[in-house]
């Protein structure tokens, strides 16, 4: 032990003493106090490191600190609510440091519509969120970055494919039949809310590695500055820029791996020939000898990558850059289904003549190609016989590509009443589309030399995408008619879309020394113009295509707007905001053509008074109100307010005899469709209250508001008498509907210490909603407007838009239920008392959109390690279970006696002979809890005694979800569970590397 112990302390001087000579003996003990620049008192626990290591500490209760460090280190100091500083030491024995308030939170400068406005002086309600406070993980589309991060808005994904779309709501939706999406607006360029054909999402423009912040606006005194289309609220999207200064490169790689976590619950071969003897006997020569799990052969572990390399820095000082390319290769967990796609971001950025002439210039680039795997295979997976094999060697198959069919007497596939095979569903089906898009800008912002507080802002932008794509059936489908007379199909298809802008406004600024305050004034015009062409061929043979019809379609419309806006404060405590836009959209006629959008909002910095000021907790605290006037012109047609004639389609022409030729001619007709002359806007009038908050030198930071929302002039869908127009529906502005809640959010600064931060956030949201009127006259006895269409029957709807519920309530009869809790199959409560149970029972049964949404955030770093964490949770919501409903009968399992269907293991709990669609018995509770990401890494500085420093981490994307729903996934937009793609667990390793 003895000898051990005088070898380890011989070692250990040895190489301290190696070290000390490596040093030159340059390292020393230095000391140091750090007090407030305020009132001259010390900090303690104020964060005291050499830049580029973790070597450090932190003050004592009366600000001094002692540490080492050599003559060429940079001693970093920081404190929460003041502004860092940094110290070269030099010859330097005692370092005595003043560190000033941090009043970033107030000077921050936050993008707005048209400009931008310091924190301090917003009156509306505005959430900024920045690149580091984005979600982590296998991001492929921007919206996930901001999933969960904002009280007020709810964004859900379409499913697990690659690249997939999302549906935005920001405080609910404010319309039932146009667009509830809100406007999204990238580096000054709104984008057209239509999709692009051969694209899953049209946000995935966007690299989201190059997005610096999103900004979202959602009441209406923030987003009137937009009109027409801001009922929905506005997400700004702003993309990172270059900076003076040396040329940085920073690399980003990733590798994922996506796995299904759970499929439906349907039974296996074995269970299946079980029940098959005890229900059907008389099928059992049907069943099959394999054991096939098809939700297993259609699914597969997906692997993904991706890539950026970005250049900023600037050219002699003078032109500031940033350039980045990425490649993102996507495989989704159903089979052939990928996505590759391929980005170029250039921002631009220098200034002209003093700094008077600031320009942006911004391109973004895409190139995308998507694969787009058969769906139906998914609903066909939890359908198909388990017992039958995915491809027979019997000669009988050998014309439908060896893929077992179901076939009648004839040898002729049954596709009209049996599932496809799930696996030809997807191998004898391709899909492919290639998209072009672009979206770019040129902003020049100019203060006159005569007037230097006037200034002149021009923005022109434009989006263009061009795509083309494919869809081949093969003709030895069995599951398509063409496999009967083994002819394939394909459908060639072509889009481009474009979308122009301009926008020109003067804003004038100065200060108002005799009230101690400053004001602004801005007015401008914008113009937007939309065209799209469409191009489809349909042909139809097996190598010899013969075209069947060719469809062409041109549209186009355009917005022309005047705006202004004034802000006043004064003494840096009482502001006021004043908006008003005038809009003109060419799809109303001229009399309803133009539309004014005006909002006032007012603000009170009340942390600014004097009975305030002693009270040293509160940093800050603002209190907002605000009133505006938003609309909607989104509505689907562009013509709605003329008549619109199309060509008749094949079968429907009419024909006449010809004398002169003695033969019959066949003539198309143009077929017109319903319009409403009277078409107009909707118009959704906001209320809004709000506090924002600074506790503990902004420790805790936070918000609360409270709303409410009404639409008036709907755009409803609704039956008109026969004769009176040209269609017995029609789309017209009749009804009324209401919003109402409240938000707020607390962001927390738990510890702050030198070698430890710890970060936590969370935010919730209450929202109201109720449809108030929809007939031009009080009617008791309308029943609103069907919807939610169910799977399993024909013309049935288990949702209706109804006067004093919310949209898209569940309307269903009321099980009934033995002593057992069995449901009594076709047993429903006679609400009426007539003795009949008809529609009339329908009873209001839940509504699909959740009370309550919570987001919560944390973030904690000791040394050179994070650790964060983000998840979601919807309470008070109902989801339809259509797949239980549909499929979990005993008769689901054949179909005529000719074929035999898998079941839904629901039907073991229920015993239902038949489907009872709109028993509420399959309305669930939707409430869950979601953990979307977690994310650990290590941070490397100074690699190999380089600039260089290295990131390396690794995350877990939906890693789990807690809820009582007993289907797939509990997240489904509009409360309709049926046929979902269902959303994978993903693991990634990415390192970043910056130079």
């Amino acid at each position: 032990m003895t000898n051990y112990y005088l070898i380890r302390r011989s070692l250990s001087m040895a190489i301290l003493f190696t070290l000390l000579t490596l040093t030159g003996f340059a390292q020393r003990v230095i000391t140091g106090t750090v007090i407030s620049g305020d009132d001259s008192e010390p900090i303690p626990g104020a964060s005291v490191l050499i830049k580029g290591t973790t070597r450090g500490t932190i003050t004592s209760f009366d600000g001094t600190f002692q540490m080492e460090a050599e003559n060429d280190d940079v001693v970093q100091v920081s404190f929460v609510g003041y502004l860092p500083q940094e110290i070269l030491v030099g010859n330097q024995e005692k370092l005595d440091v003043v560190l000033a308030t941090d009043v970033k939170n107030l000077e921050e400068v936050v993008v707005i519509g048209y400009g931008s406005a310091k924190k301090e002086d917003l009156t509306g309600s505005v959430t900024a969120i920045t690149a580091s406070d984005f979600n982590q993980g296998a991001i492929s589309s921007p919206q996930e970055l901001l999933n969960g991060k904002v009280p007020g808005v709810q964004i859900t994904t379409a499913g697990g494919a690659p690249g997939s779309g999302a549906t935005i709501r920001i405080r609910g939706g404010a319309s039932l039949n146009a667009s509830n999406d809100p406007l999204i607006i990238i580096d000054g360029v709104p984008m057209d809310n239509g999709g692009v054909a051969g694209m899953r999402n049209p946000l995935n423009t966007i690299n989201p590695n190059d997005i610096e912040t999103f900004t979202v606006l959602k009441d209406a005194s923030a987003t009137a500055i937009y009109g027409s289309r801001a009922s929905n609220g506005v997400i700004i999207i702003t993309t990172k820029k270059g900076a003076q200064g040396k040329m940085s490169v920073d690399y980003t790689g990733t590798v994922s791996v996506g796995q299904v976590v759970e499929t439906a619950d349907v039974l296996n071969a074995n269970q299946y020939r079980e029940l098959t003897q005890q229900v059907f006997p008389e099928n059992a020569h049907l069943l099959g000898d394999a054991n096939t799990d098809w939700q297993d052969a259609v699914f597969r572990t997906a692997v993904s990558t991706d890539h950026n390399v970005s250049l900023a820095g600037s050219v002699k000082d003078f032109l500031p850059y940033r350039v980045s390319v990425g490649y993102n290769k996507s495989q989704g967990v159903l089979e052939d289904s990928d996505m590759e796609r391929t980005t170029l971001a250039l921002n631009l950025n220098p200034k002209f003549f003093d700094d008077h002439l600031s320009t942006n210039a911004s391109v973004k680039v895409m190139g995308v190609s998507n694969n787009f795997s058969n769906e139906g295979a998914i609903g066909a997976a939890t359908s198909f016989d388990p017992t039958q094999p995915i491809r027979s060697g019997d000669d009988k198959y050998a014309n439908f590509g060896g893929y077992y069919t179901w076939l009648d007497a004839n040898g002729t596939p049954q596709y009209s009443i049996a599932p496809g095979n799930p696996m030809a569903l997807i191998d004898q089906r391709a899909d492919q589309a290639d998209v072009f898009r672009s979206v770019g800008n040129l902003q020049l912002d100019y203060k006159f030399h005569f007037l230097p507080k006037l200034k002149a802002n021009l923005n022109m932008g434009y989006d263009y995408s061009k795509s083309n794509g494919n869809v081949l059936v093969s003709g030895q489908a069995g599951f398509d008619q063409g496999a009967a007379r083994n002819d394939g199909t394909i459908r060639n298809y072509e889009q481009t879309k474009r979308n122009e802008l301009l926008d020109f406004y003067l804003q004038y600024a100065d200060d108002l020394p005799a009230i101690d305050g400053k004001f602004d004034v801005m007015g401008g015009y914008s113009y937007q113009y939309f065209r799209t062409e469409d191009y489809a061929e349909n042909m139809f043979g097996n190598g010899n295509w013969q075209q069947d019809s060719v469809q062409t379609f041109r549209n186009h419309n355009n917005l022309q707007s005047f705006f202004a806006r004034a802000n006043f404060s004064a003494k840096g405590k009482y502001l006021v905001t004043a908006t008003v836009r005038a809009d003109g959209s060419s799809r109303f006629n001229q009399e309803n053509r133009w539309g004014i959008f005006p909002s006032l909002a007012l603000g009170w910095n009340i942390d600014k008074e004097g009975f305030l000021s002693s009270v040293e907790a509160i940093s800050s605290m603002k209190i907002r109100a605000g009133y505006g006037i938003t609309g909607q012109q989104d509505i689907g047609s562009n013509f709605g307010y003329m008549p619109v004639y199309s060509t008749s389609r094949p079968g429907h022409q009419y024909s006449f005899y010809n004398p002169t030729t003695g033969q019959w001619e066949i003539f198309d007709t143009m077929r017109p469709s319903g319009y409403d002359e009277n078409l107009k806007w909707e118009e959704t009038t906001t209320w809004n209250v709000g506090m924002d908050y600074g506790l503990f030198n902004d420790r805790v930071t936070g918000s609360l508001e409270v709303y409410y929302r009404t639409t008036d002039d709907l755009l409803n869908y609704v039956p008109v008498p026969a004769g009176s127009n040209l269609t017995n529906m029609l789309t017209t502005n009749v009804g009324a509907m209401m919003n109402k809640g409240f938000e707020f959010d607390i962001n927390t600064k738990l510890i702050q210490t030198s070698d430890l931060h710890w970060d936590f956030g969370i935010n919730a949201t209450y929202n109201v909603n109720e449809i108030t009127s929809l007939t031009m006259t009080d009617d008791p006895n309308y029943e609103g407007v069907r919807t939610g269409g169910i799977a399993g029957g024909q013309d049935l709807y288990a949702q209706r838009h109804r006067v004093g519920y919310p949209a898209s309530s569940f309307f269903l009869y009321e099980q009934v239920y033995d002593a057992n809790g069995t449901p009594v199959e076709g047993m429903y409560v006679d609400q009426n008392g007539d003795g009949v149970i008809d529609e009339n029972d329908l009873v209001y049964s839940g509504n699909p959109a959740p009370k309550w949404m919570l987001g919560f955030t944390t973030k904690l770093t000791y040394k050179n390690w994070d650790f964060s964490m983000a998840g979601r949770a919807y309470l008070g919501n109902k989801i339809y279970n259509n797949v239980s409903s549909d499929k979990g009968n005993y008769n689901a399992m054949h179909t005529s006696g000719q074929i035999t269907n898998n079941v839904h293991a629901s039907v073991y709990e229920t015993n239902f002979q038949n489907p009872q669609l709109l028993s509420d018995h399959y309305l669930e509770n939707g409430s869950f809890f979601r953990i979307d990401n977690v994310m650990v890494g290590y941070n490397f500085f100074n690699v190999f005694g380089s600039d260089m420093n290295a990131r390396v981490y690794g995350t877990v994307n939906n890693l789990a979800v807690f809820s009582p729903y007993s289907g797939l996934d509990p997240e489904v937009f509009g409360g309709m569970d049926n046929n979902l793609y269902p959303r994978p667990r993903t693991y990634m390793l990415g390192v970043n590397l910056t130079f």
